[in-house]
């Protein structure tokens, strides 16, 4: 009689759960990816001060993060590696059939941990990159050799676009094409598909009108983001539309910067900060849209979450935002990052939002969970496989 299967053990890395959407898909990842199947467990390091903790998030899904403390975003040579070091002997504790890393500081530490440990599936996704609008053209050069040094120990390299998987092989060149895979976000959207539209919960609790246009950005609240951009579209809106009201939904490194620019453009009246809201689906249905004046974006979940509720969205034509929003057939794009340029596209939109149900049902198709854990599913056993029949 044959021994029944042992389930795959998978070991979930991610530098900080911080509020954005690599933590929320690592946290499904690790629930959905459970017994009998499957053993999976989530590693992280410790956030930064002024950044959202959604650690409580991981928490309410049955799930009790492994922390090491050095594991955050910032970088350290001589912390690194004793994080590095810290992660090496948790592998070997924990003895994992997959390591799969996200993102840029974990994937570094957490795929040569894997392949000094000798750990049979070592997979990383770019849930975006960091070439680009982040740091020092030095800094960058730097940080594309550590990425080509460890996509060489990795199965493969996953990607949530086409795009992305484009960038990465032809204009960075950290791996050929053919080890990249791409595989789209999965989200439980259920919260926002069933929220109705125009709920009033919002707005009720900010004193907001319920025939006011109201604009919405959400997100940390850094430079990347652009928030300056949407602040000074705001300016040129309310010139159009004086009832406008524009919230700004999360907190960052320079959410004191941004509130001065509030002051400065004369709109305190007219702009609401809430800080980090656990509650996204009321807000959501209360926006009459959301907006991206990103300068550099990977695939932000506030889009997909969005649209999922039925919120239209404008959004800056940057990284994989194009290729979300079908180039243009789901949301309206805006090819620069002029305010007047973002200003006429939320307007035209406002005067004549798509239909929603569309884009509503693709997001669920694209990005719901269930789809994303069948094709990690195929994937993982796949890669253990091929393993096996090379060792016999």
């Amino acid at each position: 009689m044959s021994q029944p299967q042992r389930p795959i053990r998978i070991m979930n890395v991610i530098a900080r759960l911080n509020v954005g959407g690599p933590a929320v898909a690592v946290t499904h990842l690790t629930e959905r990816l459970g017994a009998p199947d499957y053993e999976s467990i989530l590693v992280c390091g410790t956030i930064e001060p002024g950044e959202g903790d959604m650690t409580y998030y991981a928490k309410e899904r049955g799930i009790e993060p492994i922390i090491i403390p050095e594991l955050g975003r910032s970088l350290s040579p001589i912390r690194d590696i004793k994080t590095l070091w810290k992660m090496y002997q948790l592998i070997q504790k924990e003895k994992p059939d997959v390591v799969h890393t996200h993102a840029a500081k974990a994937g570094f530490v957490g795929r040569v941990a894997a392949w000094m440990a000798g750990v049979p599936v070592i997979v990383h996704t770019f849930h975006g990159h960091v070439f680009r609008g982040y740091f020092s053209p030095n800094k960058t050069r730097f940080f594309i050799i550590l990425e080509r040094i460890t996509a060489r120990m990795s199965d493969t390299i996953i990607t949530l676009s086409d795009g992305l998987r484009r960038e990465l092989a032809e204009e960075y060149h950290i791996t050929r094409k053919g080890r990249i895979t791409v595989l789209p976000l999965g989200l439980d959207l259920g919260g926002f598909t069933q929220m109705a539209r125009k709920s009033g919960v919002f707005r009720k609790d900010h004193g907001i009108a319920a025939d006011a246009p109201l604009i919405g950005i959400v997100g940390r609240i850094t430079p990347i983001k652009n928030h300056a951009l949407f602040l000074k579209a705001a300016v040129e809106i309310k010139k159009q539309l004086p009832a406008a009201r524009f919230v700004i939904v999360g907190d960052g490194e320079i959410r004191a910067e941004i509130e001065a620019l509030v002051d400065a453009l004369g709109l305190r009246e007219a702009v609401i900060f809430t800080g980090w809201q656990k509650d996204l689906a009321h807000i959501y249905s209360d926006l009459d849209l959301l907006v991206i004046s990103s300068v550099n974006e990977g695939t932000p979940v506030t889009v997909i979450e969005a649209l999922a509720g039925g919120c239209p969205v404008v959004a800056t034509a940057v990284g994989g935002v194009p290729e979300l929003l079908d180039h243009g057939k789901l949301g309206k794009l805006v090819n620069d990052q002029e305010p007047k340029s973002l200003a006429k596209g939320i307007v035209e939109m406002l005067a004549a939002p798509l239909d929603g149900a569309e884009a509503q049902a693709l997001m669920v198709d694209r990005y719901g969970i269930e789809r994303l854990v069948k094709d990690l599913d195929g994937l993982y056993r796949g890669i253990l496989a091929k393993k096996q029949r090379a060792r016999t």
